[in-house]
């Protein structure tokens, strides 16, 4: 039974890995917000979505006090992740603490001994707690913020705990159309493992850019990923080529491919109005789902925001095979 609940558990987290699986935790890069989700799923400088603190703690803002924003997100495979954000100001001179929890529910499993024999259902799920605050560097528009993490991983009656934090800097200027950002993402420690193996947490720096044209309500977005390891790319199995003899030649990735597999681009149509249009590209997703002679759409991202008085609606569509979809909801609420 042990070795059965070791391999589902590992089955999960490969499912949901970011670099071929290499850590534990990998829920941690999932998003739950639903307009970062529209705009490609990695965005990093939204300064009007509460929930933008859990990737990037140095947006943490005096306008997000008592904003509350409740997200789930339809996920793979019946897979399903609900997350919650609220920020309040203590007060001018403090400034703004930010919370957030992420709960990942994997659904339930059939339990069975080494014989075949079911033994009943067992659930598996991720959860983390996390805390962040963001300071203003004095006389100057950059920005440092920080979040610390709870995280508890459990399978079974298999537990891990782990604690994590985000580092993060911002430079922001309201008279300017552009916006940078820099962050290292989920350094951490499993402090009790699932077996004797202690895992690394999936670490991520990334670098984000935004830009708001002059005359036209439209802002880009762009942000490069997973800086920490060059070669992200993985051969997909689809573009392999078999000789008549038999041998088969795996895809090789090209150096400019494994450039743009680290990009993901968004676009957000009437950032400031009532009703706003999003589009997003994640080119890693695209290229490592894509299917060979025909057009799958994977990598594309699409949503919508809608504002009435005190409530913003969010919704996100996003593609990842002609079988599987999934749809992001997000529902942020004004308490002032």
């Amino acid at each position: 039974m042990k070795k059965i609940v070791q391999l589902l558990f590992l089955i999960s987290l490969n499912s949901f890995s970011q670099v071929g699986g290499e850590s534990i935790y990998n829920f941690l890069n999932l998003t739950g917000s639903a307009k970062q989700a529209a705009l490609g799923g990695k965005t990093l400088t939204l300064l009007d979505d509460v929930n933008q603190p859990l990737w990037n703690p140095s947006t943490i803002n005096e306008d997000f006090d008592n904003q509350l924003s409740v997200n789930y997100l339809n996920y793979l495979a019946d897979v399903n992740l609900t997350s919650a954000s609220f920020a309040h100001m203590i007060n001018r001179n403090f400034g703004t603490i930010h919370a957030g929890i992420t709960y990942l529910n994997y659904g339930k499993f059939i339990g069975a001994d080494e014989e075949g024999i079911e033994s009943g259902t067992f659930k598996a799920y991720d959860f983390s707690f996390s805390v962040g605050y963001a300071y203003n560097i004095i006389h100057s528009d950059f920005f440092i913020g920080a979040n610390v993490k709870l995280i508890n991983s459990v399978i079974e009656n298999y537990s891990s705990l782990g604690i994590g934090a985000d580092l993060s800097l911002l430079y922001y200027n309201e008279y300017n159309p552009y916006i940078f950002t820099l962050v290292v993402r989920n350094i951490g420690y499993q402090v009790t493992v699932f077996d004797e193996t202690r895992e690394e947490l999936p670490l991520e720096i990334d670098l984000g850019a935004s830009y708001k044209l002059e005359n036209v309500p439209i802002i880009f977005h762009f942000t490069f990923d997973n800086l920490q390891k060059w070669d992200i790319s993985e051969s997909n199995p689809s573009n392999s080529i078999t000789d008549i003899n038999g041998n088969e030649t795996t895809e090789e990735i090209s150096f400019l491919n494994n450039i743009m597999r680290h990009l993901s681009i968004g676009a957000e149509l009437f950032p400031k109005g009532a009703f706003n249009i999003r589009l997003g590209y994640n080119f890693r997703r695209a290229k490592e789902l894509q299917l060979i002679d025909k057009r799958t759409f994977a990598g594309f991202t699409a949503g919508f925001g809608l504002k009435m008085n005190k409530l913003k609606f969010n919704y996100a569509f996003s593609k990842y095979h002609p079988a599987s979809n999934a749809s992001t909801f997000s529902l942020q609420i004004n308490l002032n």
